[in-house]
């Protein structure tokens, strides 16, 4: 359902305080991710057709006629929900992609200033839908209410996120710990 979203979608925004969002995984990583929550809800959901659809999506970051704006807690980049070498392999991603022209990556700096709780993930599609994931359900909002309160929250937490060589620095030194 993502992937129709996305598709369908010029300007995306996402707020992300645990994992690394999906249209920025690495295959292994999103393999990690998917198989811990396979575990977790003791589901026979298909891991590597899971993997395959996380990795179609990204083929909109190349795509001039859309942008994603995309902020990240600075401890997702410390978070070892999978081996080190697949996290290092996930922060180099993260140093590619961030010099695309259609991404615009903040990362939130543990001690940064917040206004606002970190609290859940959420995508926000074109400033018309947002979806919220939990650990056992995808919340699908088009409502007034939902979407303001939302954007709200994303342009507040964005407030605080360091971008481009700061925000690259904060990546650099996530995979330099990895080795330490």
């Amino acid at each position: 359902m993502h992937n129709e979203a996305q598709a369908n979608s010029a300007v995306l925004r996402a707020w992300e305080s645990s994992w690394i969002v999906g249209v920025l995984q690495t295959p292994d990583y999103a393999r990690a991710i998917l198989t811990s929550f396979t575990e977790l809800h003791r589901s026979q959901r298909n891991v590597e057709e899971a993997v395959q659809a996380r990795m179609n999506r990204q083929s909109g970051l190349y795509d001039s006629g859309k942008r994603y704006h995309v902020l990240l807690w600075e401890a997702v980049l410390h978070t070892r929900i999978c081996p080190p070498s697949v996290l290092a392999g996930q922060l180099d991603r993260l140093l590619e992609v961030a010099g695309l022209d259609t991404v615009e990556l903040g990362i939130v700096p543990l001690r940064a200033t917040l206004k606002v709780p970190p609290g859940v993930g959420f995508w926000i599609y074109d400033d018309r839908q947002v979806i919220v994931e939990t650990w056992d359900a995808e919340l699908w909002l088009d409502d007034t209410d939902s979407l303001t309160t939302h954007l709200r929250t994303w342009r507040t937490l964005r407030e605080s996120a360091a971008f481009g060589s700061d925000a690259q620095r904060l990546i650099s030194q996530a995979r330099h710990a990895l080795s330490t």
